[in-house]
């Protein structure tokens, strides 16, 4: 068999114990490699579980409350995976996060409520639905642990308009799909650490007073808000369409799951 003289010729005979001795910190890191795709392919699908499965258990929770299960500075560290590895379009990077956390947070929603007393005050929104539906919702949000709003700057995304004119009209959408990257990310980060989270667009309802409190430069866009807290409710039921109505596949391949014997 070919291999074994290969390998002598690479590694003679006691070569590779004598590497490691000598740099133990070095090989203790290096894995074995395999020659059998089916092998790689297993572990790949190994892999991918964890991740399939945050996917999956990642749902919208609207009964939040305040049990923190990991310190302040995990979330901080995730907020901060974010926005360091969530790629962007022409690598713009012009997503900006502000994180509010316990009773900031609280403050933020006790704004919220304030913006929409005001709206029921007109008449805007009528008083029954301000109490019996719009209020509640608010003050469970503000009953989480935390709330994270996503911005835009476009002092990031104007250059690359102006240098690749064609694409113009582009850059704020594709600014858009990474920003609502961070909030999958983040999201789906959120349940790994044992949050419940739920996603919010009271933009621009709540812009001008956010900027006057948190010193936001007033030309950063508000996306979105990520609510977060212990889940103290189960997910809503979620209804799927058919998979056959919304993906396409063409060129897919059968796996050979023959196995050779030797």
């Amino acid at each position: 068999m070919a291999l074994p003289r290969i390998t002598s010729r690479l590694f003679p005979k006691g070569s590779l114990r004598g590497i490691r001795n000598a740099f133990p910190s070095v090989t203790a890191t290096i894995q074995p490699f395999s020659l059998f795709p089916a092998r790689k392919q297993a572990g790949a699908t190994r892999k991918t579980e964890p991740l399939v499965g945050l996917v999956k258990a990642r749902r919208t929770i609207y009964q939040l409350g305040k049990k923190s299960p990991v310190p302040d500075s995990k979330i901080e560290e995730l907020v901060n995976s974010a926005i360091l590895n969530v790629p962007s379009a022409f690598n713009t990077q012009s997503t900006r996060l502000l994180a509010l956390l316990h009773s900031v947070h609280e403050h933020l929603w006790d704004v919220v409520i304030h913006v929409f007393q005001n709206l029921v005050k007109p008449g805007a929104i009528p008083e029954q639905v301000w109490q019996t539906q719009t209020l509640p919702k608010l003050q469970g949000f503000k009953a989480g642990v935390g709330t994270i709003l996503f911005y835009e700057d476009p002092a990031h995304i104007k250059p690359f308009s102006e240098k690749f004119a064609p694409y113009k009209d582009q850059f704020q959408p594709w600014a858009d799909h990474s920003n609502a990257m961070h909030q999958y990310f983040l999201w789906t980060g959120l349940e790994s650490l044992g949050f419940g989270a739920n996603l919010q667009y009271y933009n621009p309802l709540i812009d001008a007073p956010v900027v006057k409190l948190w010193d936001i430069p007033g030309e950063w866009r508000l996306v979105a808000q990520l609510v977060f807290g212990s889940p103290e409710g189960p997910p809503g039921e979620k209804s799927q369409k058919p998979i056959e109505e919304r993906v396409k596949i063409y060129g897919k391949q059968e796996e050979d799951t023959s196995t050779s014997t030797g």
